[in-house]
């Protein structure tokens, strides 16, 4: 029997129902992505505006009515929200509204428990091997670093630092001016000196980029060389190094106009992918990572390919 799998992030919501075959391995049957963009004029405040409420309503009750057409059961369906939603003060408030219009129940996880779910479905698109990897997933409130190779979990930790929350706080001009840059190094340095010394200990030789920003940085450089890339159906891909470094000092250079006018741009990470991006070279320069795969998955795959725990 089919299940589903909602996942409530801060820019993105998705709807990913599959059925578990006889191999174990899920065979998807239908994905959908709402762009929600919850943490809009509230996220660095602590709550959810009353446009955030009406949006997420909505979304749901559009996918209900999806998962009606599949024959699913409200027990077969596991609902999880993110950071915009647990660190709102109406956050509840909003899970109590969702179960009384949808029936559905979220599960406002936290920020280690995505992290986690993040794992498992980065491990189910990328052959992680023996070696150390860092599993990097941006999400608009937070964003979750891993440290893991195919059989465990050295560290993990979620980060309260996501693209919504850098974009309020450091891209106050459109282009980002090199002073924002400098004040957001500033903050990501000391911010993720836990990350730091995990990395000093575990030694990864790669980073992992898991879907959103990801996704759109793959879709980006496949435009430049004239192909046109399908980020839903990504599964695994690699992102050159410096292909990246070329599409990130366009990003720098154009303002909002200039960044959709580039082919493979896509519009709901428009805004979001200029701070997303330099959080990416941070990360690759502070740490001396010269490789980049990215996976299409992330965790609303993990929590499939943990089903039914």
């Amino acid at each position: 029997m089919p299940v589903a799998v909602i996942d409530l992030g801060t820019n993105t919501f998705h709807l990913l129902i599959a059925e578990q075959a006889t191999d174990g391995k899920p065979r998807t049957l239908h994905r959908e992505t709402f762009v929600a963009k919850i943490g809009q004029g509230g996220i660095s405040h602590g709550f959810l505006t009353e446009e955030a409420f009406s949006k997420t309503l909505d979304a749901l009750e559009g996918f209900r009515k999806r998962i009606n057409q599949f024959g699913i059961a409200l027990p077969d369906v596991f609902a999880t929200a993110t950071s915009a939603i647990r660190n709102a003060r109406n956050g509840p408030r909003l899970v109590e509204e969702i179960n009384s219009r949808t029936g559905i129940r979220v599960q406002v996880i936290s920020g280690d428990q995505e992290a986690e779910y993040i794992y498992y479905g980065v491990r189910a698109a990328v052959p992680l091997g023996q070696q150390t990897s860092l599993v990097m997933d941006i999400g608009g409130g937070s964003v979750e670093f891993i440290l893991c190779n195919a059989d465990r979990i050295y560290w993990k930790r979620s980060f309260e630092i996501g693209a919504q929350r850098l974009l309020d706080r450091y891209m106050t001009t459109d282009p980002i001016s090199p002073a924002s840059i400098g004040r957001l190094h500033d903050y990501l340095d000391e911010t993720l000196i836990p990350l730091t010394n995990a990395v000093h200990q575990y030694q990864p030789v790669r980073l992992v980029g898991a879907s959103g920003t990801f996704g759109t940085l793959c879709a980006i450089h496949s435009a430049s060389d004239g192909n046109v890339l399908d980020t839903e159906a990504l599964v695994e891909a690699e992102l050159d190094l410096n292909a990246f470094r070329d599409i990130f000092a366009q990003l720098l250079q154009k303002d909002r106009t200039g960044r959709l006018s580039m082919p493979g741009m896509l519009p709901m990470r428009v805004d979001m992918i200029v701070v997303a991006s330099c959080l990416l070279d941070f990360v690759l320069r502070k740490y001396g990572l010269t490789e980049i795969r990215v996976s299409g998955y992330a965790l609303k795959e993990g929590v499939l390919a943990r089903w039914p725990e």
